[in-house]
């Protein structure tokens, strides 16, 4: 029984400590719930994204610790390059044409399937700040039996449950949530650039020129992707034609 504790509370402590950012970015992304955003987008999406930082940690109970770090901190270029993506879009109002503010963390398809682009953002977004979760999550799984295991993944995905809860309660609270309405979807953008600096820069991803290379690549292309896609909506509307907008989830 005291063991039992033991790994309870070992493992709340280790999923407050590794998840208290997660807090504020679930904060911003239910503040920008909507059409093309839902609350079951945010959800479904942190735990699948909280199920691969599991996967990627498992081979820590297996007694084999195949991802350094450095590598690992590669996923911060996800992050940069959504929060880039949306600084260069511009959401214009079907009828106006004007920008709406709108935050739309990936172009939205037309189903409502359970790995919709929203949902692929945001568990994309959740990996990407799990540097920190894989490195003390691996050390714990590689110190635990078979029920051990179980018992810390019974918490943890229970927990990731109530950091949902919680984080969109806080979106409840007036000042909080006059705050996120009003500034949240610039601000989102620049949050997630930032994000991703921090995980390069914390995982000694830039300390290795050969990674510092490939991140920069990876972000060039994008940029460069991005622009040319905004040269062509520029075109369009200089021409005179329909200026296409992403579709939208109604269901």
């Amino acid at each position: 029984m005291t063991d039992l504790l033991a790994i309870l509370t070992r493992s709340a402590m280790a999923f407050a400590a590794t998840n208290l950012d997660d807090i504020v970015i679930l904060m911003l992304f239910f503040s920008q719930v909507g059409v093309a955003l839902r609350k079951r987008h945010i959800v479904v999406g942190q735990y699948v994204g909280f199920a691969g930082l599991v996967a990627l940690s498992l081979p820590g109970f297996f007694g084999s610790l195949l991802f350094p770090r450095p590598w690992i901190g590669l996923l911060g270029v996800v992050p940069v390059v959504i929060g880039l993506s949306q600084v260069l879009s511009v959401t214009p109002d079907e009828e106006t044409g004007e920008d709406t503010g709108e935050v739309l963390l990936a172009p939205t398809s037309g189903g409502a399937s359970w790995l919709s682009p929203q949902i692929t953002s945001v568990a994309a977004i959740t990996m990407a700040n799990g540097g920190d979760n894989i490195g003390i999550y691996m050390p714990m799984f590689a110190n635990c039996d078979g029920l051990g295991l179980g018992v810390i993944l019974t918490v943890f995905f229970g927990l990731v449950g109530v950091w949902c809860f919680v984080a969109y309660q806080l979106t409840k609270v007036g000042a909080i949530s006059t705050l996120l309405t009003r500034y949240g979807s610039q601000v989102v953008p620049f949050v997630l650039m930032a994000l991703g600096g921090l995980i390069l820069v914390d995982s000694h991803t830039l300390e290795h020129r050969g990674l510092t290379a490939l991140v920069l690549t990876i972000i060039g292309i994008c940029v460069i992707h991005l622009l040319r896609a905004a040269a062509r909506l520029s075109q369009s509307a200089a021409l005179g034609r329909p200026v296409p907008t992403p579709q939208r989830i109604d269901g």
